[in-house]
């Protein structure tokens, strides 16, 4: 029987969200706790990587994360942000976040329409003069770093801000009957709060390959896991479970 689920997500903003409407529907209690929080590095962690932000006038972001970091850094260190200073963003959304922090003219933005790196590309290419900066988590892999190589393109990747554990209150009842996770952090995570856990009846449901493969390697049963041809959201896998289950 499902009557409590953790959903290991910020809570959504939007009273539109298919978690208020499976926990309407079928009478249970969601509760959203990231597992995982991201944090930036102070300006002292920072300079150890021996990095000016001014040396660069061109500066490439693949996540909301990335800017919010790379402005509250440089306002740390004091670093002013020269008005010709060109963005090149993953996405659209990626870019018009930059107007929280500063006023862009668009010639200075750009920005792909699939959400890939090697979309924008393109664009950096026909800047190839430019000095690249990459701000960066501490967990990334090569991807980006190859692609601006293979164009020859003049870059540095730093890391200014890190994945943590999101840790819960040593008093806090860890009473639910399914857990929602969407990265094998969330599952990494679950290991440190909660080093002797044992599943038993309690389900698992995950977003992803990679979320489940790190489940099954944390000897954890999947349960639910999405997308499939059959529940291509996290929510309607969840929620055909929980038909099944509480019948």
């Amino acid at each position: 029987m499902i009557k409590k689920i953790l959903v290991s997500q910020p809570q959504p903003t939007s009273p539109k969200s298919p978690y208020f409407d499976i926990a309407a529907r079928y009478n249970v209690e969601v509760v959203f706790h990231p597992f995982i929080k991201v944090e930036g590095l102070s300006a002292k962690e920072f300079r150890q990587q021996h990095i000016n932000i001014s040396d660069y006038t061109a500066i490439v972001f693949t996540s909301r994360h990335a800017v919010d970091h790379f402005f509250n850094l440089c306002k740390e260190l004091r670093v002013s942000i020269p008005e010709d200073l060109k963005y090149f963003c993953i996405t659209e959304t990626v870019a018009l976040y930059i107007q929280k922090y500063v006023q862009y003219r668009k010639r200075k933005v750009f920005f792909g329409a699939t959400g890939k790196i090697n979309d924008v590309l393109p664009a950096m290419v026909k800047h190839k003069t430019e000095k690249y900066l990459i701000p960066l988590s501490d967990v990334h892999n090569d991807e980006i770093c190859k692609m601006m190589e293979s164009k020859s393109l003049n870059h540095t990747e730093c890391v200014m801000y890190r994945t943590v554990s999101n840790d819960f209150a040593k008093d806090e009842a860890f009473d639910y009957d399914m857990l929602v996770f969407f990265s094998p952090s969330g599952i990494t995570s679950l290991q440190k709060n909660f080093p002797d856990f044992e599943q038993k009846e309690m389900a698992i449901a995950t977003l992803g390959p990679t979320t489940a493969k790190a489940a099954r390697e944390a000897n954890l049963r999947v349960d639910v896991e999405a997308p499939s041809p059959q529940f291509p959201s996290i929510t309607a896998a969840i929620e055909d479970y929980i038909k099944k289950v509480n019948g």
